[in-house]
């Protein structure tokens, strides 16, 4: 009798995990719902910026930036407008994709750290750009905009944080299947030839100016996706909350979930979520002491980020298997 094929193995194991997704939220407590929710929504910012980093190539230390351009665009829309909080997700990808490729045209001329420092720039001004007093009257300034969870639909038997964490779950669903066919096709194996080789990727008819500033884009629309479920989440959005260490946040995700990889912005997203939680657990006194060893530890443990350690697990059980 023949085993499962890889990709059947893969099929179960993502119907298995969407099982669980959809279970947990009535097995946990409210506040963990809340937590599991974040986490999704910091996935799917680390799926943008995985795109950018780990399929073309691209630095960024910015992308809290684009993060807060979502928030922002859907706490307005909310606040100002009474536009219902479902509408403001696509309207957020929107804008975040124009803000990304338009900042993707001038930073063609940079690469590697160059590129770090202008988006590293960015991350720094953003804040303050967002407590300007020629737009206070749409950002509230420096006291933010606070806006209200949205109930169940429909009558659902469901309360606030779980109607939310589902509401996030189908989301992150779309935006990760979307990614997939995006990473799967031409547009995929473009953003990979740039990365490994510029000049040979450009000599083969690609073209590059093109495709980094729209790599860019698609990035920024993901992480501004996330930024405006970032804000229906916490109800409440202020400069403060988007400072750099946002944005170095996100790069720590990327790196710890795992380059290049799909899974990896799950795993990120779970670390960036729930290990500073543990680290005050651990040490009250000096919870980002305890942070930072946790981070080098995943460093000197999983080189290649957690997606890559399970990659190399599997790998080297399937071998053991197949052996006589």
């Amino acid at each position: 009798m023949n085993g499962l094929t890889d990709r059947q193995w893969k099929q179960l194991g993502l119907a298995a995990l969407l099982l669980v997704a959809f279970a947990l939220p009535f097995l946990v407590s409210s506040y963990r719902t809340f937590q599991f929710t974040s986490a999704l929504s910091y996935a799917i910012a680390l799926l943008g910026l995985n795109i950018l980093t780990g399929w073309n190539g691209q630095i960024s230390l910015g992308h809290g930036a684009f993060y807060a351009i979502g928030a922002y665009v859907a706490a307005i829309l909310m606040d100002r407008y009474d536009v219902p909080y479902w509408a403001t997700i696509p309207a957020a990808g929107l804008v975040c994709l124009g803000a990304g490729f338009l900042f993707g045209l001038p930073a063609l001329r940079l690469e590697g750290l160059y590129l770090a420092l202008a988006t590293f720039a960015l991350a720094l001004a953003t804040p303050q750009i967002l407590k300007s007093k020629h737009l206070e009257q749409w950002t509230g300034g420096v006291q933010g905009i606070v806006i209200m969870k949205p109930d169940a639909p429909f009558g659902l038997p469901l309360d606030q944080d779980q109607w939310l964490y589902f509401f996030t779950l189908v989301v992150a669903v779309a935006m990760f299947w979307l990614g997939r066919n995006l990473l799967a096709g031409r547009i995929g194996r473009a953003m990979v030839a740039i990365r490994e080789h510029p000049t040979a990727a450009e000599a083969m008819g690609i073209d590059t100016a093109f495709y980094k500033s729209a790599t860019f884009g698609v990035s920024a629309m993901f992480t501004g996706v996330a930024g405006a479920l970032g804000a229906i989440i916490i109800q409440f959005v202020a400069p403060d909350s988007f400072t750099l260490f946002l944005s170095i946040t996100l790069l720590v995700g990327v790196v710890v979930g795992g380059l290049a990889s799909l899974s990896g912005a799950i795993w990120g997203a779970l670390f960036i979520q729930f290990i500073p939680n543990v680290a005050d657990q651990i040490s009250k006194a000096a919870p980002w002491a305890i942070y930072g060893l946790f981070l080098i530890a995943c460093m000197y443990l999983m080189p290649t980020g957690v997606a890559g350690l399970l990659r190399a697990t599997a790998a080297r059980l399937a071998g053991l298997t197949r052996r006589p």
